[in-house]
Order: structure tokens, then C-alpha cells, then sequence
């Protein structure tokens, strides 16, 4: 389905999708300016995605992306608690977290997502690919936050970008 004009159809779509939400109206000219974006925008930047994913199970990727909505309400909750209450009870570590994923894309997805939840945040990718150093605000267990973040972040991931497999 992809062609030189329409280099990734899915984006476009979610772009004039996305363009829709933020108009928050419906007129033939926000559906044209969505239209113009959702095209021109995946035409410019196509250069940058030389070797683009394959999605292959749309329905782990939509539970992957409630999860991880789900997990940043809770998040905010549980940082503004940390927060508001007694600093000096805070432990903020660096943790070496050991990758499973190997395309660029996911890994990239990967990181976003743990800096997107609040408490956590990547900070480093190691040269070999092979190690994500991420940054937790208050972390009690570095062994507990990996098994937390593969299960509920690689894994699915794993899923749904099988050419991530190692």
C-alpha cells in the first residue's frame, strides 16, 4: 500500500486524525488542511525512516497504547505524592536496563515511553544497542523496575514489531 506519493498511509491517517482532535471542529477546511499535513508531512520526513517497522498485531499495539496512557495518569499520581511529601525518603537511581529489542524504531519507542511516564526517564543508549540507562526518581528495587518495564513496555512491543527479536 505504500507508494512514492503515500509513503506511510497509517501516519498519514493519524495525522489528519490528530489534526481533527486539535481544530476540535469538523469543516471542509480543517479536513483539507488535515489532509494536506497528513500527506505532505510523511513525504518530507520519509527520509528519515530508511527501514521502517512492520506492524504486526494492531490490537497489541492499541493495548500497549492504553496501558501506557493508563500508566502515565497513575504516574503523575504517585510523583505528585512523592513530591509533595518528605524528600529526604526519595532514592533516585540509574538503572542499566538490558534490552531485548534491537530496531531502532521500537528501541526509540521503548525509551520514549519510559521518559513519557513520570518518575523514569532514558537517559542513555549504549553504543552496542544492547543497554538503555534510565533514570528513576525514586527507585527501591533496580531488579523490580526491569521486570516492571519489560513486561509492561518490551514485551508488547516485542509483539508487535516482530523484527525486533533478537
Amino acid at each position: 500500500m505504500r507508494s512514492k506519493w503515500l509513503p506511510h498511509p497509517l501516519l498519514s491517517l493519524i495525522l489528519l486524525l490528530t489534526w481533527q482532535l486539535l481544530m476540535n471542529a469538523t469543516s471542509v477546511g480543517t479536513l483539507i488542511m488535515g489532509a494536506i499535513l497528513g500527506w505532505v508531512i510523511p513525504l518530507i520526513t520519509h527520509v528519515f525512516w530508511p527501514n521502517p517497522p512492520t506492524l504486526q498485531r494492531p490490537l497489541v499495539l492499541l493495548g500497549f497504547v492504553l496501558r501506557v496512557l493508563f500508566d502515565i495518569v497513575i504516574a503523575n499520581m504517585q510523583v505528585a505524592k512523592l513530591i509533595l511529601g518528605p524528600t529526604r525518603q526519595l532514592q533516585p537511581t540509574f538503572v542499566e536496563y538490558p534490552l531485548q529489542l534491537t530496531h531502532d524504531f521500537a528501541i526509540s519507542l521503548l525509551a520514549s515511553t519510559i521518559s513519557l511516564t513520570p518518575g523514569t526517564v532514558s537517559a542513555d543508549l549504549s553504543d552496542d544497542r544492547r543497554t538503555l540507562l534510565i533514570h528513576g526518581l525514586n527507585v527501591t528495587d533496580a531488579d523490580e523496575l526491569i521486570r516492571t518495564i519489560k513486561q509492561r513496555y518490551e514485551t508488547p512491543l516485542l509483539e508487535v514489531f516482530e523484527c525486533s527479536r533478537t
